[in-house]
């Protein structure tokens, strides 16, 4: 974990926001997939790698009132707290890796927009899995995305394992049902085009 976190941390340090190629201020397929399961505002929510990204502060605007951030990298994590100011407060912020980490809390959505695809053995992704199932509850749900098939081998230097729509769906296991699956364009702030891959689920 140590290494990533190093890496992580020099590159939310070296890079202003609109310099990283996952640059979003509106979070809008995750939105779009958030707003149609209709969850109550008080919804327990978990954002997985959100980092420095713009999803907390979607929500917050859309009335969400538990929200918590997870990210490996403390220098992306204080980065967002400072843009949020005050609101920052609204949100639990925690620093942990996603392939290790563990909670006993329970969660109505787990978020993941593209920290799945930099889990590229098979004992990090089972971890992450099975964290997964026990951290969603029962009627819970789940959003996630990664590149696709026809998207990037690589973000940040860092080797990625891409996910096809059938991939993706085959993920999770035994007991979440998919909702939906679809492409979506994501475009860089170098205008690059990355492909990726999302799927909604709901555990049964």
């Amino acid at each position: 974990m140590k290494e990533k976190k190093l890496h992580w941390d020099e590159v939310y340090r070296n890079k202003d926001i609109e310099e990283v190629s996952w640059y979003q201020p509106k979070s809008e397929t995750s939105m779009e997939y958030i707003l149609d399961l209709n969850l109550k505002k008080n919804a327990k929510i978990i954002d997985i790698g959100g980092g420095d990204s713009f999803l907390a502060e979607n929500l917050l605007s859309k009335g969400y009132s538990h929200i918590t951030v997870l990210d490996i990298s403390e220098a992306a994590i204080e980065r967002a707290k400072k843009r949020l100011g005050k609101k920052a407060d609204q949100i639990e912020w925690i620093v942990a890796d996603a392939s290790n980490f563990s909670s006993s809390e329970k969660y109505d959505l787990w978020h993941d927009r593209a920290t799945f695809h930099f889990l590229t053995k098979e004992d990090e992704i089972g971890n992450y899995v099975r964290t997964l199932d026990n951290s969603v509850k029962k009627g819970g749900h789940v959003v996630m995305g990664t590149f696709s098939e026809k998207g990037q081998e690589k973000c940040s230097g860092v080797k990625i394992k891409q996910y096809s729509l059938h991939d993706l769906g085959e993920v999770l296991p035994e007991g979440f049902e998919i909702l939906e699956c679809k492409n979506v364009d994501h475009i860089t702030p170098s205008e690059a085009v990355q492909n990726f891959s999302f799927c909604s689920f709901k555990k049964s």
